[in-house]
């Protein structure tokens, strides 16, 4: 009598199964990232008015987070110097925080059992690079985008301008897709061999 035969794993199933998993978690990790903006950028407004406060206080008399974006009070005008008001700056943190639901939709697809301590543990490592990226686009608002009079006011030199602007583009462009996938795949090297071997 012959013994049944062996399941059959096909080339490739695994890593299949895996994408499907990503694909399904995404929309449902996007939605309830959205949703829960407010209280995922707390700690974000804490760090920014902390290096506010420690770096630009000459500058920023102010950090308010109103749902997911910033207010940054400012000392300039936005006029002559004696014109009446001051510069506000608003910053919409969802442009530097869209990589926390494609880390946990990553995640939670490995199905690995310290999935949790993992989602949270990558939520932290991330929550300073989206600082990163509202400080440089708050900097590149005053800096090079304002009008002439209150870039003036801010008084940052040609060589700092730059800086800022390599900044931005780097906080805006790079570190938003790509911090995410790095903490993922360093925190799942185990999966990612398993994986390897299976297809």
């Amino acid at each position: 009598m012959k013994s049944p035969a062996a399941p059959v794993t096909r080339p490739g199933a695994p890593l299949t199964r895996f994408i499907i998993r990503v694909v399904a978690w995404l929309p449902v990790m996007f939605a309830l990232w959205y949703l829960a903006a407010p209280v995922l950028m707390w700690p974000v407004a804490l760090i920014v008015r902390a290096l506010a406060d420690a770096t630009l206080h000459d500058l920023v008399t102010g950090v308010d987070q109103v749902m997911a974006t910033l207010t940054f009070a400012t000392t300039l005008r936005p006029g002559h110097a004696l014109a009446r008001g001051q510069v506000e700056v608003e910053v919409n943190l969802l442009l530097y925080s869209f990589g926390m639901p494609l880390l946990a939709a990553l995640t939670i697809a490995a199905r690995e059992r310290t999935w949790k301590r993992k989602l949270f543990l990558g939520y932290l490592l991330m929550l300073p690079f989206i600082a990163w990226g509202a400080l440089a686009d708050f900097l590149k608002n005053i800096a090079i985008t304002a009008s002439p009079t209150v870039t003036a006011q801010a008084g940052f030199s040609s060589m700092q301008r730059e800086a800022i602007a390599f900044a931005f583009q780097f906080g805006a462009l790079i570190l938003p897709p790509v911090v995410p996938a790095v903490l993922w795949v360093v925190m799942h090297r185990g999966f990612l061999e398993r994986l390897r071997e299976r297809i």
